[in-house]
């Protein structure tokens, strides 16, 4: 081997860098069972307290393997399948105890929403065509963590609360377009601003426990309702044009 491709080949301290993005992405698996100790303990607050960081983790670790090069540098470990093993365990498996465990459902309802909740999700992971060309999610993108918000957020009654989480289970498998608030270009500035709002309003919430204000709540429902059916009512009005 010649000076010239010695000098090519990455240090171990880069290989030991990208590594460490496996591993920071994998602490994301720590922090659910956390959040999952303080579900079954019902501090509810602290639960998505976890989560919150859990979704920090996961907003982070892309870009840092991107910018570290770790598909190439660490190629015996799937960054992709870590990424989506930590996301069902954070988006979906403990939100989904949650949400059975609350009694905020119909008490015969809860176990069957949450077998419904981590079933559907499952197949939802693991379809091929789960987003389109232009980075919409199709049909309801698993996002249990933020209907488990909305859920002890707004305590509807248990039918109400029942019914709407049935929906959302059914909207899994419902060819509408969701919006990616970060990925999808049309808004981008737009929606980058209502997710930062959002994100301060859902850690206000969190603090004090979900004792927040009627218009706090409004606008936390209106962002949450903007999300999943922007994209329906642009195409409604003929303004997408998107496939």
């Amino acid at each position: 081997m010649t000076q010239a491709d010695t000098s090519q080949q990455p240090s171990s301290t880069t290989r030991a860098a990208a590594f460490g993005v496996h591993v920071f992405t994998a602490l994301g698996a720590g922090i659910a069972l956390i959040a999952l100790l303080e579900a079954v303990r019902e501090h509810w607050a602290a639960m998505f307290g976890w989560l919150g960081v859990a979704l920090i983790i996961d907003g982070i670790d892309g870009p840092l393997a991107r910018r570290l090069n770790v598909g190439t540098l660490q190629p015996r470990w799937s960054g992709d399948t870590l990424d989506l093993v930590v996301d069902f365990l954070t988006y979906v498996f403990v939100p989904a105890y949650a949400i059975a465990a609350s009694r905020l459902l119909l008490p015969i309802a809860g176990p069957l929403i949450g077998v419904g909740i981590v079933v559907t999700s499952a197949l939802y992971f693991a379809d091929k065509r789960m987003k389109t060309d232009d980075n919409h999610f199709r049909g309801f993108p698993a996002l249990w963590n933020a209907a488990a918000f909305y859920l002890f957020l707004l305590q509807p009654s248990p039918w109400l609360a029942t019914l709407a989480m049935a929906a959302l289970i059914v909207l899994t498998f419902v060819p509408i377009h969701v919006l990616h608030p970060v990925r999808v270009a049309r808004f981008r500035k737009f929606n980058l601003v209502l997710m930062a709002i959002w994100a301060v309003l859902t850690i206000f919430a969190v603090v004090v426990d979900f004792n927040v204000s009627t218009p706090a709540r409004a606008v936390l429902c209106a962002i949450g309702l903007y999300v999943i059916f922007a994209d329906p009512l642009l195409r409604l009005f003929g303004i997408a044009t998107h496939d």
